[in-house]
């Protein structure tokens, strides 16, 4: 079986597009999708139209869990639009409710069972939502990956590619569709073919004057929305 994997879209639809299409072109149709579809950027309508028709796995990332706390709460919302941009903002104003519900009501963790074995989705760790794991994480705090009874962990947040073998378990981190912050230009995603265990991470290519453009015009005071995704 051969499973696109994504995650930190946020609200990205160039990024999003140019990922779809080489996935499209390789054949795959099962997106596995580990959190952050909105948030930062500013399409997260035109995101979730482009991802209709695709067979979804998904989790939600911690900018996702933000917007249920951000409906309720206006004085929140506005903490993290000083912080973020207006990507939360956006996501509340474009999204229908039944959108709505949907994502705030995504699993923070799920296992994906397939023929060749189990697949652990989480957004920053099995054990917290919100943990980053980079990279060059030490051996001893990635020795607990081993206890884990499934054959791989998919897991994003920190917006770097990771490819981890950590005794039978594989841990995975496709990178960041919509904000890479690896100094690598473009869109990151992964491919794996579950019946070899193999995986391949790619980097595609899109217009990024457009975002950068648009998070200027709209967040002069945030320069790191624009900058993040030029840097090298």
């Amino acid at each position: 079986m051969k499973i696109a994997i994504l995650s930190d879209i946020h609200g990205n639809i160039f990024a999003l597009e140019s990922v779809l299409s080489a996935v499209k072109k390789r054949g795959v149709d099962t997106l596995v999708i580990a959190g952050d579809f909105v948030g930062y950027y500013f399409w997260p309508k035109e995101v979730f139209s482009l991802l209709e028709g695709w067979n979804l796995v998904a989790i939600r990332g911690n900018h996702d869990q933000m917007i249920g706390k951000s409906i309720k709460d206006k004085e929140y919302l506005l903490e993290q639009c000083k912080k973020y941009g207006s990507g939360l903002s956006v996501a509340i104003e474009q999204l229908d409710k039944e959108r709505l519900i949907w994502l705030t009501n995504l699993p923070g963790s799920l296992e994906y069972k397939t023929e060749d074995g189990s697949i652990l989705i989480c957004h920053g760790s099995p054990w917290i939502d919100d943990e980053y794991v980079y990279p060059d994480a030490d051996d001893e705090s990635l020795v607990r990956y081993e206890k884990l009874d499934v054959k791989w962990v998919i897991q994003g947040h920190t917006h770097y590619s990771m490819h981890k073998e950590i005794g039978s378990v594989t841990l995975i981190n496709p990178g960041s569709v919509g904000q890479p912050r690896n100094k690598k230009p473009g869109a990151h995603w992964a491919l794996l073919d579950t019946s070899l265990n193999k995986i391949d991470f790619f980097c595609e290519q899109y217009d990024i004057k457009k975002v950068v453009e648009e998070s200027k015009r709209r967040h002069p005071e945030i320069p790191y929305l624009a900058n993040i995704l030029e840097k090298t």
